[in-house]
């Protein structure tokens, strides 16, 4: 069996291309940096540590890569003659790689009958929806009513946190032992992929929110609260009592709202929060707060990890205070080294806070989740005053 997946990078290596390769796939790389492609080509092989109670080692073989700004040609052929394609290239770069997996795909349509799947594993809503979306749009008519037919774009969920790489080893990526990759089943094209470590669920939508709302949130109400009491890691921001109050906090807010709007098991809910924050707080991940805290607008977008969940609870009457408080702490966020956070400091100091939440976040200036969040801005003012 033969896979094609975009990305070579820690997430790529470390979670997507190992199961695949541990699933029975020959897997192919498809990425530009030419040190990393030239690395697999000549060893075929890497490895994955996995840090949980003790360290362990996972190797992954059979795997080669392309160069597809050099190699373009071979790409495509990758992908028509493929069983299975995959993305983890990041949100912003699914534009990207579209046009090339269009043509890979317009071969296949022409020469193969048998389906094929193409999943992005991307940290966002409706990833392979989008990328279908972009591939079809570098396609005929004829074409995109062929694809619509023959080649699925299952949506998924992924989850497994990789920390900053710290080994000598260009190829061996250090992660941690808990994952999940859940696949939409009613977006499959043929046969179920036979890959070891997907969940095919039939309705993917809650488990997006669950991973977004829980693990997101919480870490980046975690990155965000640490930064401003002055941690430098995810660990130690964990063991603060005060972090971990808003943290838990915050958690328990959305988990209000993800078992009313999903049905999960309240016991469950908790049992999941539990984990989320032992991951949180695994002593062998040193995940800098600034690298977790980076991209703030983003973060801070209507239907994203704080405000997302924030402005449901408040529809619903409910305050959401520790959501608040992260949100807060989020507007602090001032590393000269990642432009949102450059931007978002240029729209507090020209906006206020009201204006900047109303910019970012579409949220009205006279609404209570604006006066919650401005009230915990002041109290942080407090808390650095001291400081």
């Amino acid at each position: 069996m033969r896979a094609v997946h975009f990305g070579a990078g820690n997430i790529g290596r470390g979670f997507i291309g190992a199961l695949l390769s541990h699933s029975g796939y020959h897997v192919c790389f498809v990425d530009v940096r030419a040190p990393l492609v030239k690395a697999l080509k000549e060893r075929g092989s890497y490895s994955v540590r996995l840090l949980g109670e003790r360290t362990e080692r996972m190797d992954v073989s059979g795997v080669t890569a392309l160069d597809s700004r050099t190699e373009p040609e071979r790409v495509r052929e990758a992908v028509a003659a493929a069983d299975i394609v995959t993305t983890a290239v990041g949100p912003t770069v699914l534009k990207k790689v579209a046009p090339l997996i269009a043509e890979g795909l317009r071969l296949r349509l022409r020469r193969n009958e048998v389906p094929l799947n193409v999943i992005a594993c991307e940290n966002m809503l409706g990833g392979s929806t989008m990328l279908k979306k972009e591939i079809a749009a570098h396609l005929s008519q004829e074409e995109r009513e062929s694809l619509e037919h023959r080649i699925g774009f299952p949506d998924a969920a992924v989850d497994r946190i990789v920390p900053v790489q710290t080994g000598t080893d260009p190829l061996e990526v250090t992660v941690e032992p808990f994952y999940e990759w859940m696949v939409d089943r009613k977006g499959v094209r043929g046969e179920i992929p036979p890959i070891e470590g997907i969940t095919y669920v039939e309705e993917l939508t809650p488990y997006i929110e669950r991973k977004l709302y829980t693990v997101n949130t919480g870490h980046a109400v975690c990155a965000y609260t640490g930064r401003l009491l002055g941690h430098e890691t995810i660990r130690d921001a964990m063991r603060d009592t005060r972090v971990e109050k808003i943290v838990t906090g915050a958690l328990e807010e959305t988990g209000v709202l993800l078992v009313a709007k999903h049905s999960f098991s309240e016991e469950g809910h908790r049992d999941y929060i539990t984990r989320i924050m032992e991951r949180f707080s695994n002593p062998r991940l040193t995940d800098p707060v600034a690298r977790v805290g980076r991209s703030a607008i983003r973060k801070l977008r209507p239907t994203d990890r704080l405000v997302g969940p924030a402005l449901q609870l408040t529809d619903h009457g409910l305050e959401p205070r520790y959501l608040a408080a992260g949100i807060a702490a989020a507007l602090f966020f001032d590393d000269g080294n990642d432009p949102e956070a450059v931007e978002l400091q240029q729209l507090l100091d020209r906006k206020g806070i009201a204006g900047t939440l109303q910019t970012i976040a579409g949220i009205p200036p006279n609404s209570s989740l604006t006066r919650l969040v401005s009230e915990r801005y002041r109290e942080w003012e407090g808390e650095k005053e001291k400081a």
